[in-house]
């Protein structure tokens, strides 16, 4: 926790001349003119436009990526306001500097007349009461909170403090921006690199497009990159960026924003773009287990009967890889991947039985009719259970006429096969039953024939 009040002064460029920062520190922005990649953000009546020049001051809650400018955002607001400033992580930070920092807060309104500018970095981490214990300060004007978080807020925010705050939106900076930012650093002697460095302009390219929008990320792989020498070649940089950090957070937001691309690209019938978010996934961390499992999920609600194989390989891929494990059995996964693309479509299953389901729902324990009914005592059979009864494999092929939904439900329908795949013999076949049961049917040209 920084418990300090904000010192006008106290940048990262007048603390790099007594200690050594970070090149990522030392870059970070001065003003707000220095951002890079968050335009939108100051447009003419948006929350920060209105906050920069240290009027209109209103709690927000800063949502984007790893280094788009957060907590950036937060100290130039503070800077512009002329109010004090306290920064804490709340992975680092309880109750008890929960507490403390609001009593300072309030001594410091009755002293100043001035609100706190409280900044909470990884704000989704509080739990409830931690984000709680804000909410009457925040309505008492002793502190304007500015939460930052890289989770969806309406997932990891309470409700009632988010009621309170507006949400600003920071967009994941291209490899554009970062090229900027690290032209900068390049050509900044007194903030950025000491020395004058020479730098292959693939090298730089990689920089930028490796840092994974994290400008951070960009400046501190510069930073080790200018350590090997006097020129950054192609190779430094790669040695720089060691590996590639895929954003991913196997519990948040972004872990279902990827199965929801692949699931949609399957749907979609990409077996490219399917191919693509499988690996990210895997790739990222994810369980491959859970990934087949979605997969054997999709086969029944997406492909279903127009193509019935898809559920038997989708379980294959499931147990090969629950047999195989790493990497071996991420190939049986990618297979099933393709083979589901390619397939064709059919939610005729999953409509259906959404459908009976609903009615269930709806109309409650309808009973069968008496002619399915089970007859095992004589009782049953008294009452009737089973009068009537026609054994299928006894009657013109092999369809029995007779009553199978409860009275209330006769003639509804609720599984449509659709004019693909499998499902068109599917649906060929429903057909002529139909027509064999219509034509025994007492009214009928061809009844008793």
């Amino acid at each position: 926790m920084s418990g300090d009040l904000f010192d006008k002064g106290d940048t990262p460029h007048r603390r790099a001349k007594t200690a050594p920062a970070p090149l990522a520190d030392r870059m970070r922005p001065q003003t707000f003119e220095e951002l890079v990649g968050q335009d939108a953000l100051f447009e003419p009546g948006a929350p920060l436009a209105l906050m920069r020049d240290g009027r209109h001051l209103a709690s927000i809650i800063l949502w984007g990526p790893p280094g788009t400018g957060k907590t950036t955002v937060a100290r130039l607001v503070a800077k512009g306001a002329n109010v004090p400033f306290v920064s804490f992580s709340a992975v680092l930070s309880g109750v008890k500097e929960v507490r403390e920092t609001m009593e300072r807060a309030v001594l410091e309104k009755k002293r100043s007349g001035r609100p706190t500018l409280l900044f909470v970095d990884e704000i989704h981490r509080f739990n409830k009461a931690q984000q709680d214990a804000f909410l009457s300060h925040v309505e008492a004007g002793d502190i304007v909170l500015i939460g930052a978080t890289t989770e969806n807020p309406s997932f990891e925010v309470n409700a009632a403090l988010l009621s309170r705050a507006r949400v600003v939106v920071l967009k994941e900076l291209g490899p554009d921006d970062l090229l900027v930012l690290l032209r900068r650093a390049l050509a900044d002697r007194e903030r950025g690199l000491p020395r004058a460095v020479e730098i292959d302009d693939d090298a730089l390219r990689l920089l930028a497009e490796g840092a994974d929008g994290d400008a951070r990320r960009a400046l501190n792989a510069l930073e080790v990159a200018a350590a090997s020498g006097a020129r950054i070649t192609r190779e430094a940089a790669e040695r720089a960026l060691s590996h590639r950090h895929l954003r991913y957070d196997k519990v948040g937001e972004e872990h279902y924003n990827l199965i929801s691309a692949l699931h949609k690209s399957l749907r979609d019938s990409d077996p490219h773009a399917g191919l693509y978010w499988l690996a990210r996934m895997l790739a990222a961390g994810d369980d491959p287990l859970y990934v087949a499992r979605r997969l054997v999920r999709f086969a029944s609600e997406d492909v279903g009967n127009a193509e019935p194989r898809a559920l038997l390989i989708a379980v294959a891929a499931f147990q090969a890889y629950h047999q195989l494990g790493s990497p071996e059995g991420e190939l049986a996964i990618a297979q099933c991947c393709v083979f589901l693309a390619t397939a064709p479509k059919s939610n005729a299953i999953y409509r259906g039985f959404g459908a009976a389901m609903s009615e269930v729902e709806t109309s409650g324990s309808l009973p069968p009719p008496l002619v399915i009914r089970n007859a095992p005592t004589r009782l049953m059979k008294d009452l009737g259970y089973g009068a009537g009864y026609r054994y299928a494999h006894d009657e013109p092929g092999a369809i029995a006429d007779q009553q199978h939904l409860p009275d209330t439900l006769v003639g509804r329908r609720f599984y449509e096969p659709v004019d693909a795949g499998e499902e068109v013999e599917v649906a060929r076949r429903m057909r002529e039953w139909q027509k064999l049961l219509d034509e025994r049917r007492p009214g009928s040209d061809d009844a008793g024939r």
